[in-house]
């Protein structure tokens, strides 16, 4: 009798097993086709998530000093605020190009007419310095020869280059007015949004889901201190030392190795351009002083002040976060500067829930051996 009973609930359980089957292959197929459908945008998406994370706790203090902006006023003056950080950099970018473009045309038609002379730096150059100043008058230094130089370089290519680089500009621009728009509903619907993900990782996870989850904003707000602020940091005190030394454009390139500084040697390339710059121009002292305060500047933010904000807040040693750095860029570009030590933090906390020591289920097992001797 018993086994018929178990007989008929088995066959009650098997329906049940397939419909649950069932709907995790339907979850499954409609998270691929969604991800499939929004491919063009996840970079969008990810980067005002990434945004609204870094920006959470000032707009929680706005929401807090007046709550009655949390559905529109504040949502607008937040994303208005994103928007015009990133926009005004690059105008004012833009215009300095425009402005060099004009001058690099003007040298261009000059050299067109009257070749580049050998400047005298170049012989005093160690090992490379006479073959270089020989091969800079065999073809660069009068008229004749630099036309000729010129001639192989095929404008075609330069048109096709413009033309592939205008292309994806009008996609970026797309993308960045998309990733507005976003940021803008994440602000406005961000806490709902955030309990709504909580609760369900706590429900595929467990209570350590949530942890993690926690875990990846926390690296993330860790992350964006101390790449973004740091970095920032940096650019402005390199371009009061460009100032100082007569650096051309020191705001500009202030801003460019700010930038450069949130990833790791980056800001070496800019300091490092800006000191071969005042040696071409026959100051090699002012050079090297540029060098020696950017290599003091980079080595006190990169070696005191960015493990202690990032390993503070992502719980990690400073080399996990260069490699989740490093790696990041290389597989996700800039978004890889915010994912690569998320998931890095994600991952050592799973390593280290998985070493854990858990007294509780040693002493489980161990119970059985105890009344097993006794």
């Amino acid at each position: 009798m018993r086994t018929i009973i178990e007989h008929r609930g088995r066959l009650r359980e098997t329906p049940e097993r397939m419909q649950r089957y069932a709907r995790m292959a339907l979850v499954i197929g409609l998270m691929a086709l969604g991800l499939w459908i929004l491919q063009g945008f996840l970079g969008a998406l990810v980067w005002a998530a990434i945004l609204v994370v870094a920006l959470g706790p000032i707009y929680e203090r706005a929401c807090r000093a007046w709550p009655g902006g949390r559905r529109a006023a504040w949502p607008t003056v937040f994303t208005t605020m994103a928007g015009l950080v990133i926009i005004v950099p690059l105008v004012v970018i833009a215009v300095q190009v425009g402005r060099e473009t004009h001058d690099f045309m003007e040298f261009v038609h000059g050299v067109e007419r009257s070749g580049i002379p050998v400047p005298a730096w170049v012989e005093h150059l160690p090992l490379v310095g006479k073959p270089m100043a020989g091969w800079w008058s065999n073809n660069l230094a009068s008229s004749f020869d630099t036309n000729d130089f010129l001639k192989h370089l095929n404008r075609n290519s330069v048109f096709s280059v413009t033309r592939e680089y205008g292309v994806k500009l009008v996609h970026r621009v797309v993308t960045f007015v998309f990733t507005l728009m976003t940021l803008f509903f994440l602000f406005r619907n961000g806490p709902e949004l955030a309990s709504e993900m909580l609760h369900a990782s706590h429900r595929l996870f467990g209570p350590r889901g949530e942890h993690i989850a926690r875990q990846m904003v926390a690296s993330i707000h860790g992350t964006v201190d101390g790449l973004v602020l740091v970095g920032i940091g940096e650019g402005f005190a390199l371009g009061v030392a460009y100032y100082f030394t007569g650096v051309p454009h020191p705001v500009l390139l202030g801003a460019v190795t700010a930038v450069a500084a949130m990833i790791p040697f980056g800001a070496a390339v800019a300091f490092c351009g800006a000191g071969i710059f005042l040696v071409a121009q026959g100051a090699p002292g002012l050079g090297i002083i540029v060098v020696a305060i950017g290599m003091a500047v980079v080595g006190i933010a990169d070696h005191l002040i960015r493990p202690a904000v990032i390993g503070g807040a992502t719980k990690l040693p400073f080399l996990w976060v260069l490699l989740g750095i490093l790696g990041g860029v290389e597989t996700f570009g800039l978004l890889g500067l915010f994912l690569g030590p998320a998931v890095m933090s994600a991952l050592i906390l799973l390593w280290r829930e998985l070493v854990r020591h858990e007294p509780a289920e040693d002493d489980a097992m161990a119970s059985p051996r105890m009344v097993r001797s006794s």
